[in-house]
């Protein structure tokens, strides 16, 4: 599939090969970016319908150092790999970890960020993620196909978990007490706690470090990966990246109840 489109050129019928992506990828005029458009502080969709967040501002840094016009779509996570190997974007910037399963897909870019999860429960809930019994004990939300839902499965398979398509509908489920705890990444979570819906909520027991890292999908083989990762670098280089970065992560510290964890934990 064609990887950029010229501004007035057509969008429909599409079926090239990675050789002539590469080749358009230079002399292209727009780069089609897909993102979920629900996952705030990272994208998120504005109520104008248009969208925002650190990966939007990342992707439109990108493209401007790429001389091209970023055109940014949202797709629901789920489909937004299958959306990227069906040619309707060229690059995904949606906060997604780098997996072996995902590599086996597509291919990524140099890390834009580097992440780590946390538990939430309710304030005055005596839920202990320290404990794993106490985990399997109680019921917990994660969004669908996420590396937290994945960290949750093979870490501890016995717990009961309750498994979202979005995240958003996590939260809901957690702020309803439909659900007894949630593991998140840890700033879309504490943009949740920030929130009214969240103002009951606490973030319970230690970080957990995965050594999980996010980074820009490609298609395999297609010479934007490494355009992406020249642009990538210019913009950390020169201030732009670190300005974004500032925008949207200048958070507090954790509090005393949140350490970081340097080993990980294993099911009992």
């Amino acid at each position: 599939m064609a990887a950029l489109l010229t501004l007035a050129g057509c969008s429909n019928g599409q079926n090239e090969a990675n050789d002539t992506v590469s080749q358009e990828a230079t002399t292209g005029d727009v780069l089609r970016i897909g993102t979920e458009g629900a996952y705030a502080p990272f994208n998120y969709t504005n109520a104008d319908g248009t969208l925002g967040g650190f990966d939007v501002e990342i992707a439109n840094a990108i493209c401007a150092d790429m001389e091209v016009t970023c055109d940014i779509t949202a797709q629901d996570w789920d489909g937004i790999i299958p959306g990227l190997k069906a040619g309707k974007y060229d690059a995904i910037v949606a906060a997604m970890s780098v997996t072996p399963e995902r590599e086996q897909q597509v291919s990524f870019t140099e890390p834009y960020f580097s992440n780590t999860l946390v538990f939430l429960a309710k304030k005055d809930s005596p839920f202990d993620p320290n404990d794993s019994s106490d985990i399997n004990a109680h019921s917990i939300a994660a969004q669908r196909s996420t590396i937290s839902s994945q960290w949750l499965e093979n870490t501890y398979p016995k717990a009961n978990m309750k498994l979202y398509d979005t995240l958003s509908n996590a939260f809901l489920d957690l702020g309803s007490n439909r659900v007894d705890a949630m593991v998140s990444d840890k700033l879309p979570a504490l943009e949740w706690l920030g929130t009214s819906a969240g103002s009951d909520y606490a973030l319970k027991g230690e970080e957990i470090d995965i050594n999980d890292n996010f980074a820009i999908a490609v298609r395999p083989g297609d010479a934007l990966q490494e355009k992406i990762n020249q642009s990538l670098a210019n913009i950390k280089a020169d201030g732009t990246y670190d300005e974004i970065h500032q925008k949207y992560f200048a958070v507090p510290k954790l509090d005393s109840t949140v350490n970081t964890q340097t080993t990980e934990k294993t099911a009992e």
